[in-house]
């Protein structure tokens, strides 16, 4: 297969310009609307590509970039408006995921996306790009566990007097028994003013019985193409084993209350039960004090975590 090469698009719309840097020639029209409704708020399906051409025609979603035969740093026209819904929609990304249909899942998709060039491209870029504040330095030994921030350790959506009433039941004790064996990073699709808020709002960021290594924003994640969902952006684990390789898939794991998130690496992720309606399921809710256990186990009894099953983590019996 020929090496993927990085391309960069200028797009200009409402007399300003937007370098779109993230891209390919192997990504398609559709991932480049994607890309530009991330910078513009201008939705896929009310963008005018102008001077947007193949063979004479608008290049259809379909047709990938690299055919294109485009000039660096190519200037892309653009017409299209805003709506007003758009902003909220940006702002809280996890309701696609409520869109997207997460309970079937193509085990073929995951597999070929894993170990797709273009994405793997995508993950190096994100490497040498992105820029990662440590809180606290990894220990040595430790296993790594990533976790989601909304409907996994949170509920963002109902309404409350403190934020003590919407956090997940024995998150604290959760997160204490997991440092024991972990080093533990938070992975949230939303911006990192908002993580580090809720954070200090839940008391995680200072809390004196365990430390958070570091926070990842949207900006880390990264955008793929399926057959079935059409462009989403995921959580590759592969960008933090690229900057700590003191981490692997044989000691990585990640909760996610959306399974899409770990397409890229479908065996080092955990789908937890979303935490929805506070006020209803604070008594009931035992989920993190069952993973707890699950960790535990796992830590204590498994060399290698890409052998494990974890759709069936309720399941787990360390003596076989």
């Amino acid at each position: 297969m020929s090496e993927v090469r990085e391309i960069t698009i200028v797009v200009k719309w409402s007399a300003k310009e937007y370098p779109i840097t993230d891209l390919t020639d192997q990504d398609t029209v559709a991932v480049l609307r994607h890309e530009i409704f991330k910078r513009t708020l201008v939705r896929p399906n009310r963008q005018k590509l102008l001077n947007l051409k193949y063979k004479g025609k608008p290049a259809e979603d379909s047709l990938k970039l690299g055919n294109l035969e485009l000039k660096p740093n190519f200037k892309l026209m653009m017409v299209g408006s805003t709506e007003a819904d758009i902003e909220d929609a940006c702002q809280k990304p996890d309701d696609i995921g409520e869109i997207i249909d997460d309970l079937e899942d193509n085990d073929n998709e995951e597999e070929s996306l894993e170990n797709s060039a273009i994405y793997l491209a995508k993950i190096q870029k994100r490497i040498k790009d992105y820029t990662i504040t440590e809180l606290n330095p990894p220990r040595p030994g430790k296993h790594l566990l990533v976790l989601d921030i909304d409907y996994t350790l949170f509920d963002h959506r109902s309404s409350a007097e403190s934020g003590s009433e919407l956090m997940r039941p024995y998150l604290h004790e959760f997160l204490t028994c997991a440092y024991e064996h972990y080093d533990i990073v938070i992975w949230s699709a939303t911006g990192m003013r908002w993580i580090e808020e809720k954070m200090k709002l839940l008391g995680v960021s200072n809390h004196p019985s365990y430390k958070i290594m570091f926070y990842l924003d949207s900006h880390a994640m990264i955008s793929v193409h399926t057959p079935d969902r059409g462009v989403i952006d995921v959580k590759p684990l592969g960008v933090i084993w690229g900057l700590y390789p003191q981490y692997s898939a044989a000691n990585t794991i990640m909760f996610d209350d959306i399974r899409r998130n770990f397409l890229m690496n479908p065996r080092s992720g955990l789908r937890i039960r979303p935490f929805r309606q506070a006020h209803l399921n604070r008594s009931t809710d035992k989920e993190l004090l069952k993973l707890s256990k699950y960790l535990t186990d796992i830590a204590t009894n498994c060399k290698d975590f890409s052998k494990l099953n974890h759709r069936k983590w309720e399941h787990y019996d360390p003596r076989k």
